[in-house]
Formats: C-alpha cells, sequence, structure tokens
C-alpha cells in the first residue's frame, strides 16, 4: 500500500551485538530478538502488535540469518509463507534501516522499530503513525516525556536527553514518510561514522547548537530545526502518551522490567498478544 491509502510498511531492526550481547547470554539464546518476554520471543511480541495495528500494511525484519533464522519455527515459518520480508543486516543500525528501506517502495509511508521494543502494542502503533503523518514531516521519531517515564518506572535508568523545555526518553519508533526521508538515513549514517570521535561530532551539528545544548537552552523546536537544516529533511516529534512505549530491552535489569510489567499487566486481566491474521 502507499500514502493514497494511509498505510504503513514496517521495518523491523533484530541485529544485536553478536555472541557478547549480554541479554542474549543471560537467556541463553542466539540472539537478542529470540529473548523471551512473558514466553514469547520478543521480535515475535513486536511483530504481533504491528500484525495488530490498524494501519501497518506489510511487514520486513532485518537481522542476522545465523543467529535468527532456524532458531524460532514460529518466524521461520511466517518468512516462507511471505507474510514477512526478510533482509539481511548490515554492520551498524543505520546501514540496515538504508538496506531494508532499498527494498522496499519508495512512495511508500515506513515505519522503523526494533526487535527489542517488547512492549510495543497496536495502540501505540496506531498513535504514533496516524500522528506522525499529520505534522508534515519527511522524518519523525517517537519521544516520551522523562518525568512520565519516571513516575511509572522509578526503577528503570532509561537514557534522557535534558532540553529548555524539558526531559524526553527516546522511543525506538521512527517515521521515514517522504522520499526525502532518504536524507534523514544518510545524516544517521555520518552521526555513527564519528560517534567515536566528539569533536567531529560538534563539527556536524554545530557549536553554537552543541553550546546551548550543554547550557540548557536549546529547546526541542530549535533543536528539531537544527537537525531539518542539517539533514535538508524537515525532522518532526511525537509525543507517546504511554511510559511503556519508552521501555526497550537494552540490558538485564530492562528485560527483568519488561517481564514484571507483562506479569503485571496479565493480572490486571489484560488481552493476549494480537496474532498474525
Amino acid at each position: 500500500m502507499n500514502r493514497r491509502t494511509g498505510k504503513f510498511d514496517a521495518i523491523v531492526l533484530a541485529g544485536d551485538r553478536g555472541p557478547e550481547d549480554t541479554v542474549a547470554r543471560a537467556a541463553g539464546v542466539s540472539c537478542k530478538a529470540l529473548v523471551p518476554v512473558g514466553g514469547r520471543p520478543m521480535v515475535l511480541r513486536v511483530l504481533d502488535a504491528l500484525a495488530g495495528s490498524t494501519i501497518i500494511d506489510s511487514l520486513l525484519v532485518s537481522g542476522s540469518s545465523s543467529r535468527l533464522l532456524g532458531h524460532s519455527a514460529e518466524l521461520d515459518g511466517l518468512i516462507a509463507a511471505g507474510k514477512i520480508r526478510w533482509a539481511e543486516n548490515e554492520s551498524s543500525p543505520s546501514l540496515s534501516a538504508r538496506a531494508a528501506l532499498n527494498v522496499l517502495q519508495d512512495d511508500h509511508p515506513v515505519l522503523v522499530t526494533t526487535a527489542d521494543h517488547a512492549l510495543l502494542t497496536p495502540q501505540m502503533v496506531d498513535y504514533f503513525c496516524t500522528h506522525a503523518a499529520e505534522t508534515g514531516c519527511d522524518a519523525v521519531a517517537g519521544l516520551a516525556r522523562s518525568d512520565m517515564v519516571a513516575a511509572a518506572f522509578p526503577e528503570c535508568r532509561r537514557t534522557v536527553t535534558r532540553l529548555r523545555d524539558g526531559g524526553y526518553c527516546g522511543c525506538n519508533l521512527f517515521a521515514f514518510l517522504t522520499p526525502r526521508a532518504g536524507n534523514a538515513v544518510a545524516f544517521w549514517r555520518r552521526i555513527e561514522e564519528q560517534r567515536k570521535h566528539p569533536l567531529k561530532i560538534v563539527r556536524v551539528l554545530g557549536l553554537l547548537a552543541v553550546l546551548r545544548y550543554l547550557l540548557g537552552r536549546l529547546t526541542l523546536e530549535e533543536g528539531l530545526a537544527r537537525l531539518s537544516v542539517l539533514m535538508d529533511a524537515r525532522a518532526g516529534a511525537v509525543w507517546m502518551p504511554d511510559a511503556e512505549a519508552a521501555v526497550d530491552v537494552d540490558k538485564v535489569e530492562d528485560w527483568m522490567l519488561a517481564e514484571e510489567i507483562v506479569a503485571r499487566c496479565r493480572t490486571a486481566g489484560d488481552k493476549k498478544p494480537f496474532c498474525f491474521h
């Protein structure tokens, strides 16, 4: 489907740090995407949420065939049946996203998320995609206010970006809405290449913007405007209403938290995970 229908394609980035990934080792699985939460591998939980969404039309998983394929009969069956497309992951998230986007048609809006977004729900997907499309931007990220996340999960340490108008946490939800959004992926790659060289990142972002951020004077609107110029693509954000949207499983503590949240929801009588049609 394409823009005329309002439907999105979805890409799930399922790469990890390889055999040394601490969460995969703790769970005794070959790939972090296969770590079970609530008794179900995270990648399948994410695919359940996307399949249950009213706005997602097709699914693609980007991962390592040696670590991910052949370890889940359900995932293998979905790929063999053509319900999910597969793309081999590259050496970094930005390169994997670029390769996966190249598999899809240029005129389709695309949602990119990650296999460790274990608490993702169809409602989160619908909310983010609908509001992202309404921004009129080329590339949009999902954000959650850090005070909301801290209030919901005080024991959970999340990465917080602090701006003059408040702190926020990322939600591993990204919308690429126009062909121009490809510029955002190229910029992402530039930042990745310089991640071990802070001074080079400062040069890319601009000294004034970095100083304003360090002094606590940069607002989100100013930051998005600066990114838009640097990327040559209009950048936007969607504020997610659910603290769970900001919880991904990057550390063993995150895995324990996700298990606790899922168990709590089951005790409260929440519905079972959505399944493929």
